[in-house]
Protein backbone atom coordinates (compact mmCIF):
# COMPACT_ATOMS: atom_id res chain seq x y z
CA UNK A 1 0.00 0.00 0.00
CA UNK A 2 3.17 2.31 -0.29
CA UNK A 3 1.23 5.32 -1.76
CA UNK A 4 -1.94 5.57 -0.15
CA UNK A 5 -3.18 8.73 0.85
CA UNK A 6 -5.36 8.63 4.02
CA UNK A 7 -7.18 11.70 5.72
CA UNK A 8 -7.28 10.66 9.78
CA UNK A 9 -9.30 13.17 12.14
CA UNK A 10 -8.51 13.32 15.64
CA UNK A 11 -8.78 15.56 18.67
CA UNK A 12 -6.41 17.28 21.36
CA UNK A 13 -7.97 16.28 24.15
CA UNK A 14 -7.95 12.80 25.64
CA UNK A 15 -6.07 9.42 24.38
CA UNK A 16 -7.34 9.80 20.68
CA UNK A 17 -4.58 12.04 19.93
CA UNK A 18 -1.90 9.46 21.46
CA UNK A 19 -3.78 6.49 19.45
CA UNK A 20 -3.80 8.89 16.03
CA UNK A 21 0.01 10.17 15.98
CA UNK A 22 1.29 6.19 17.02
CA UNK A 23 -0.58 5.16 14.50
CA UNK A 24 0.03 7.89 11.92
CA UNK A 25 3.74 6.89 12.81
CA UNK A 26 3.42 3.84 12.20
CA UNK A 27 1.79 4.04 8.67
CA UNK A 28 4.10 6.70 7.27
CA UNK A 29 7.51 4.06 8.20
CA UNK A 30 5.19 1.62 5.63
CA UNK A 31 5.16 4.41 2.66
CA UNK A 32 1.58 5.69 3.77
CA UNK A 33 0.94 9.44 3.90
CA UNK A 34 -1.44 10.69 6.90
CA UNK A 35 -3.17 13.99 6.72
CA UNK A 36 -4.39 14.83 9.95
CA UNK A 37 -7.71 16.59 10.45
CA UNK A 38 -8.46 17.69 14.20
CA UNK A 39 -11.67 18.98 15.47
CA UNK A 40 -12.02 20.28 19.05
CA UNK A 41 -10.28 22.74 21.40
CA UNK A 42 -6.91 23.54 19.42
CA UNK A 43 -4.05 21.36 20.08
CA UNK A 44 -0.85 23.07 22.11
CA UNK A 45 1.72 24.54 20.52
CA UNK A 46 3.65 21.39 21.26
CA UNK A 47 1.28 18.94 20.00
CA UNK A 48 0.88 20.63 17.16
CA UNK A 49 4.50 20.52 16.38
CA UNK A 50 4.48 16.80 17.25
CA UNK A 51 1.57 16.23 14.52
CA UNK A 52 3.05 18.32 11.94
CA UNK A 53 6.79 16.24 12.06
CA UNK A 54 4.29 12.90 10.63
CA UNK A 55 2.10 15.12 8.30
CA UNK A 56 0.09 17.69 7.32
CA UNK A 57 -2.00 19.29 10.23
CA UNK A 58 -5.87 20.79 9.37
CA UNK A 59 -7.99 22.30 12.29
CA UNK A 60 -11.48 22.44 11.97
CA UNK A 61 -13.93 25.03 13.84
CA UNK A 62 -16.45 22.63 14.32
CA UNK A 63 -16.36 20.96 18.31
CA UNK A 64 -16.50 17.28 18.68
CA UNK A 65 -19.63 15.98 19.50
CA UNK A 66 -19.92 15.06 22.93
CA UNK A 67 -18.87 18.76 23.71
CA UNK A 68 -21.41 19.83 21.63
CA UNK A 69 -25.27 21.44 22.27
CA UNK A 70 -27.26 19.86 19.48
CA UNK A 71 -25.97 18.46 15.76
CA UNK A 72 -26.41 21.99 14.26
CA UNK A 73 -22.91 22.35 15.60
CA UNK A 74 -21.72 19.59 13.31
CA UNK A 75 -23.29 20.43 10.48
CA UNK A 76 -20.37 21.53 8.79
CA UNK A 77 -18.08 18.93 9.45
CA UNK A 78 -18.92 16.88 6.62
CA UNK A 79 -18.31 19.37 3.85
CA UNK A 80 -15.01 20.38 5.62
CA UNK A 81 -13.93 16.82 5.55
CA UNK A 82 -15.09 16.41 1.68
CA UNK A 83 -13.11 19.18 1.28
CA UNK A 84 -9.77 18.30 2.35
CA UNK A 85 -10.17 14.86 1.37
CA UNK A 86 -10.01 16.86 -2.12
CA UNK A 87 -7.86 19.33 -1.72
CA UNK A 88 -5.34 16.72 -0.06
CA UNK A 89 -6.39 13.89 -3.45
CA UNK A 90 -7.04 11.02 -0.21
CA UNK A 91 -8.20 7.57 -1.14
CA UNK A 92 -9.54 7.10 1.98
CA UNK A 93 -10.97 8.17 5.27
CA UNK A 94 -10.29 7.46 8.83
CA UNK A 95 -12.65 9.21 11.10
CA UNK A 96 -11.99 8.22 14.95
CA UNK A 97 -15.49 9.89 15.49
CA UNK A 98 -18.66 7.92 13.51
CA UNK A 99 -20.56 11.00 13.81
CA UNK A 100 -18.21 12.26 11.47
CA UNK A 101 -19.15 9.65 8.76
CA UNK A 102 -22.79 12.23 8.67
CA UNK A 103 -23.07 14.20 5.52
CA UNK A 104 -20.23 13.00 3.92
CA UNK A 105 -19.96 13.41 0.07
CA UNK A 106 -16.91 13.08 -1.46
CA UNK A 107 -17.50 8.97 -2.38
CA UNK A 108 -14.21 7.58 -0.49
CA UNK A 109 -13.79 4.82 1.63
CA UNK A 110 -15.06 5.48 4.89
CA UNK A 111 -13.63 3.61 8.49
CA UNK A 112 -14.49 4.74 11.52
CA UNK A 113 -13.45 3.68 14.86
CA UNK A 114 -15.44 3.33 18.31
CA UNK A 115 -12.76 4.24 20.73
CA UNK A 116 -16.11 5.50 22.64
CA UNK A 117 -19.30 6.51 22.33
CA UNK A 118 -22.09 8.20 24.81
CA UNK A 119 -24.38 5.30 24.75
CA UNK A 120 -22.12 3.17 25.98
CA UNK A 121 -20.64 5.38 28.97
CA UNK A 122 -24.28 5.61 30.03
CA UNK A 123 -25.19 1.98 29.67
CA UNK A 124 -21.58 1.43 31.31
CA UNK A 125 -21.34 3.71 33.99
CA UNK A 126 -25.46 4.71 34.73
CA UNK A 127 -26.55 1.59 33.95
CA UNK A 128 -29.30 3.78 31.84
CA UNK A 129 -30.01 4.68 28.30
CA UNK A 130 -28.91 8.66 26.96
CA UNK A 131 -30.99 11.84 28.28
CA UNK A 132 -33.73 12.06 25.99
CA UNK A 133 -31.38 16.33 25.98
CA UNK A 134 -28.57 14.06 24.50
CA UNK A 135 -30.36 11.45 22.12
CA UNK A 136 -29.63 13.59 19.32
CA UNK A 137 -26.36 12.29 20.10
CA UNK A 138 -26.87 8.65 19.76
CA UNK A 139 -28.79 9.37 16.53
CA UNK A 140 -26.22 10.72 15.04
CA UNK A 141 -23.64 8.64 16.21
CA UNK A 142 -26.28 5.51 14.45
CA UNK A 143 -26.34 7.44 11.78
CA UNK A 144 -22.34 7.69 11.04
CA UNK A 145 -22.11 3.68 11.87
CA UNK A 146 -24.14 3.24 9.36
CA UNK A 147 -22.71 5.43 6.44
CA UNK A 148 -19.11 3.44 7.20
CA UNK A 149 -18.24 1.08 5.16
CA UNK A 150 -16.29 -0.53 8.21
CA UNK A 151 -16.21 -0.10 11.74
CA UNK A 152 -13.23 -0.79 14.12
CA UNK A 153 -13.30 -1.32 17.75
CA UNK A 154 -9.82 -1.48 19.73
CA UNK A 155 -11.50 -4.50 22.36
CA UNK A 156 -13.73 -7.14 21.73
CA UNK A 157 -15.98 -5.69 24.68
CA UNK A 158 -16.47 -2.86 22.97
CA UNK A 159 -17.66 -4.12 19.82
CA UNK A 160 -20.25 -6.40 22.10
CA UNK A 161 -21.29 -3.25 23.33
CA UNK A 162 -21.59 -1.25 20.15
CA UNK A 163 -23.83 -3.99 18.65
CA UNK A 164 -26.17 -4.02 21.30
CA UNK A 165 -26.83 -0.83 21.44
CA UNK A 166 -26.28 -0.01 17.54
CA UNK A 167 -28.21 -2.62 15.12
CA UNK A 168 -27.29 -1.03 11.75
CA UNK A 169 -23.55 -1.32 11.90
CA UNK A 170 -21.21 -1.73 8.82
CA UNK A 171 -18.79 -5.12 9.05
CA UNK A 172 -17.08 -4.85 12.50
CA UNK A 173 -13.08 -5.78 12.65
CA UNK A 174 -11.26 -5.30 16.13
CA UNK A 175 -7.78 -3.79 15.78
CA UNK A 176 -6.29 -3.51 19.22
CA UNK A 177 -4.44 -0.10 20.38
CA UNK A 178 -0.74 -0.01 20.46
CA UNK A 179 1.81 2.08 22.26
CA UNK A 180 5.39 2.96 20.57
CA UNK A 181 6.71 5.37 23.23
CA UNK A 182 10.24 5.61 24.37
CA UNK A 183 10.26 4.14 28.38
CA UNK A 184 12.33 5.70 30.75
CA UNK A 185 13.27 3.16 33.09
CA UNK A 186 14.50 3.54 36.55
CA UNK A 187 14.51 2.72 40.20
CA UNK A 188 11.01 2.10 41.64
CA UNK A 189 9.15 4.29 44.07
CA UNK A 190 6.88 2.79 47.12
CA UNK A 191 3.49 4.96 45.50
CA UNK A 192 0.59 3.84 43.33
CA UNK A 193 0.25 5.95 40.15
CA UNK A 194 -3.17 6.19 38.25
CA UNK A 195 -3.64 8.44 34.64
CA UNK A 196 -6.52 9.35 33.73
CA UNK A 197 -9.49 12.07 32.98
CA UNK A 198 -10.40 12.09 36.22
CA UNK A 199 -13.57 14.67 35.43
CA UNK A 200 -14.74 11.79 33.78
CA UNK A 201 -17.42 9.57 35.89
CA UNK A 202 -16.03 6.58 33.65
CA UNK A 203 -12.39 7.10 34.69
CA UNK A 204 -14.09 6.35 38.59
CA UNK A 205 -11.47 8.57 39.95
CA UNK A 206 -13.68 9.08 43.50
CA UNK A 207 -13.27 5.09 44.29
CA UNK A 208 -9.45 5.76 43.62
CA UNK A 209 -9.38 8.80 46.03
CA UNK A 210 -11.32 6.67 48.96
CA UNK A 211 -9.31 4.26 48.51
CA UNK A 212 -6.10 6.53 48.86
CA UNK A 213 -7.35 7.10 52.14
CA UNK A 214 -6.88 3.27 53.38
CA UNK A 215 -3.63 2.67 50.87
CA UNK A 216 -0.23 1.87 52.89
CA UNK A 217 1.31 3.27 50.00
CA UNK A 218 0.64 6.83 48.32
CA UNK A 219 -1.49 7.44 45.53
CA UNK A 220 -1.00 9.70 42.67
CA UNK A 221 -3.24 10.57 40.10
CA UNK A 222 -2.08 12.72 37.03
CA UNK A 223 -4.27 13.98 34.61
CA UNK A 224 -7.53 16.68 34.66
CA UNK A 225 -10.20 16.76 37.20
CA UNK A 226 -12.11 19.49 35.51
CA UNK A 227 -13.24 18.82 31.97
CA UNK A 228 -14.14 21.29 29.09
CA UNK A 229 -17.77 20.39 29.42
CA UNK A 230 -17.90 21.75 32.84
CA UNK A 231 -17.54 18.54 34.87
CA UNK A 232 -15.12 17.97 37.70
CA UNK A 233 -13.90 16.14 40.71
CA UNK A 234 -12.51 17.17 44.13
CA UNK A 235 -9.44 14.45 45.17
CA UNK A 236 -8.92 14.19 48.89
CA UNK A 237 -7.19 11.71 49.73
CA UNK A 238 -4.96 11.42 46.48
CA UNK A 239 -2.16 13.15 45.72
CA UNK A 240 -3.52 15.14 42.19
CA UNK A 241 -0.54 15.87 39.59
CA UNK A 242 -2.61 17.78 37.56
CA UNK A 243 -2.29 17.34 33.39
CA UNK A 244 0.79 16.27 31.93
CA UNK A 245 3.04 15.98 29.03
CA UNK A 246 2.83 12.75 27.67
CA UNK A 247 7.00 11.98 28.08
CA UNK A 248 6.34 13.32 31.80
CA UNK A 249 3.56 11.18 32.83
CA UNK A 250 5.44 8.04 31.10
CA UNK A 251 8.62 8.79 33.25
CA UNK A 252 6.27 8.93 36.14
CA UNK A 253 4.49 5.55 35.26
CA UNK A 254 7.46 3.47 34.42
CA UNK A 255 9.30 4.52 37.95
CA UNK A 256 5.93 3.78 39.62
CA UNK A 257 5.76 0.72 42.18
CA UNK A 258 2.11 0.26 41.06
CA UNK A 259 -0.53 1.17 38.08
CA UNK A 260 -3.84 1.00 39.12
CA UNK A 261 -6.69 1.48 36.23
CA UNK A 262 -10.43 2.09 38.48
CA UNK A 263 -12.23 2.90 35.28
CA UNK A 264 -15.80 1.67 35.24
CA UNK A 265 -15.92 2.14 31.58
CA UNK A 266 -12.87 1.73 28.91
CA UNK A 267 -12.80 0.48 25.90
CA UNK A 268 -8.89 -0.03 25.60
CA UNK A 269 -6.29 2.04 28.02
CA UNK A 270 -3.35 3.26 26.50
CA UNK A 271 -1.91 4.09 29.85
CA UNK A 272 -2.07 0.05 30.80
CA UNK A 273 -0.39 -0.72 28.31
CA UNK A 274 2.65 2.10 29.08
CA UNK A 275 2.72 0.92 32.24
CA UNK A 276 2.46 -2.88 31.40
CA UNK A 277 5.43 -2.42 28.70
CA UNK A 278 7.64 -1.11 31.53
CA UNK A 279 6.67 -4.38 33.70
CA UNK A 280 5.20 -1.61 35.94
CA UNK A 281 2.61 -4.36 38.05
CA UNK A 282 -1.01 -3.51 37.20
CA UNK A 283 -4.21 -3.09 39.58
CA UNK A 284 -7.03 -3.51 37.64
CA UNK A 285 -10.71 -2.90 37.68
CA UNK A 286 -12.86 -6.13 36.79
CA UNK A 287 -14.72 -4.89 33.84
CA UNK A 288 -15.30 -6.44 30.75
CA UNK A 289 -12.11 -4.86 28.60
CA UNK A 290 -9.38 -5.43 31.41
CA UNK A 291 -10.23 -8.93 31.56
CA UNK A 292 -10.24 -9.57 27.69
CA UNK A 293 -6.84 -7.89 27.49
CA UNK A 294 -4.65 -8.54 30.70
CA UNK A 295 -6.94 -12.02 32.18
CA UNK A 296 -3.62 -13.53 34.07
CA UNK A 297 -1.22 -10.32 33.90
CA UNK A 298 -2.66 -8.36 36.53
CA UNK A 299 -4.92 -8.49 39.66
CA UNK A 300 -8.48 -7.12 39.10
CA UNK A 301 -10.86 -5.72 41.70
CA UNK A 302 -14.42 -4.64 42.26
CA UNK A 303 -14.76 -1.21 40.69
CA UNK A 304 -17.45 -0.25 43.27
CA UNK A 305 -15.50 -1.26 46.26
CA UNK A 306 -12.81 1.48 47.71
CA UNK A 307 -12.28 -1.39 50.30
CA UNK A 308 -11.93 -4.43 47.78
CA UNK A 309 -9.07 -1.71 45.87
CA UNK A 310 -7.28 -0.90 49.31
CA UNK A 311 -6.56 -4.41 49.89
CA UNK A 312 -5.52 -5.50 46.54
CA UNK A 313 -3.03 -2.66 46.54
CA UNK A 314 -1.89 -3.41 50.23
CA UNK A 315 -1.09 -6.90 50.05
CA UNK A 316 0.73 -5.94 46.17
CA UNK A 317 2.63 -3.51 48.27
CA UNK A 318 4.02 -5.78 50.92
CA UNK A 319 4.89 -8.29 48.12
CA UNK A 320 7.78 -7.42 46.16
CA UNK A 321 8.62 -10.90 44.02
CA UNK A 322 4.80 -10.87 43.46
CA UNK A 323 5.10 -7.11 42.11
CA UNK A 324 7.83 -8.64 40.13
CA UNK A 325 6.31 -12.00 38.36
CA UNK A 326 3.35 -9.27 37.82
CA UNK A 327 5.03 -6.75 36.22
CA UNK A 328 6.88 -9.07 33.66
CA UNK A 329 3.31 -11.27 33.26
CA UNK A 330 2.17 -7.08 32.11
CA UNK A 331 5.47 -7.23 30.02
CA UNK A 332 4.52 -10.21 28.27
CA UNK A 333 1.24 -9.49 27.71
CA UNK A 334 1.98 -6.09 26.14
CA UNK A 335 3.81 -7.75 23.40
CA UNK A 336 0.45 -8.43 21.63
CA UNK A 337 -0.43 -4.80 21.72
CA UNK A 338 2.99 -4.14 19.69
CA UNK A 339 3.24 -1.10 16.91
CA UNK A 340 4.00 -3.23 14.09
CA UNK A 341 0.50 -5.64 14.71
CA UNK A 342 -1.62 -2.53 14.47
CA UNK A 343 -0.40 -0.83 11.98
CA UNK A 344 -0.15 -4.38 10.03
CA UNK A 345 -4.11 -4.73 10.35
CA UNK A 346 -4.56 -1.14 9.61
CA UNK A 347 -3.04 -1.99 6.52
CA UNK A 348 -5.02 -4.75 5.71
CA UNK A 349 -8.13 -2.90 5.97
CA UNK A 350 -7.33 -0.24 4.36
CA UNK A 351 -6.32 -2.04 1.47
CA UNK A 352 -9.39 -4.18 1.56
CA UNK A 353 -11.58 -1.30 1.04
CA UNK A 354 -9.72 0.90 -1.23
CA UNK A 355 -9.87 -2.47 -3.32
CA UNK A 356 -13.82 -2.76 -2.88
CA UNK A 357 -14.24 0.89 -3.75
CA UNK A 358 -12.12 0.47 -7.02
CA UNK A 359 -14.15 -2.80 -8.06
CA UNK A 360 -17.38 -1.47 -7.02
CA UNK A 361 -16.86 1.61 -9.54
CA UNK A 362 -15.52 -0.97 -12.31
CA UNK A 363 -18.74 -2.45 -11.80
CA UNK A 364 -20.49 0.16 -12.14
CA UNK A 365 -18.85 1.31 -15.42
Amino acid sequence: MTGLRVLMTLDAVGGVWRYALDLAMGLHSRGVQVVLAGLGPEPSSQQRAEAQAVGPLEWGSAPLDWMSVGPGDLAPVGAWIDRLAVDHKVDLLHLNLPTQAVGLTCGLPVLTMSHSCLASWFDAVRGTGVPPEMDWNRSLTAQGLAAADLLVVPSQAQGRAVARLYPDLPPVAVVHNSSQAALPLGPRRAEVTAVGRWWDDGKNGAVLDAAAARSAWPVTMIGATQGPNGAGIALNHARSLGPMSHNRTLDHVCRTGIFCAPSIYEPFGLAILEAARAATPLVLADIPTFRELWQDAAVFFDPRDPDALAAALDTLAQDPQARAQLGQAACRQAERYAPQHQTAAMLRLYGSLVAQRASARTATG
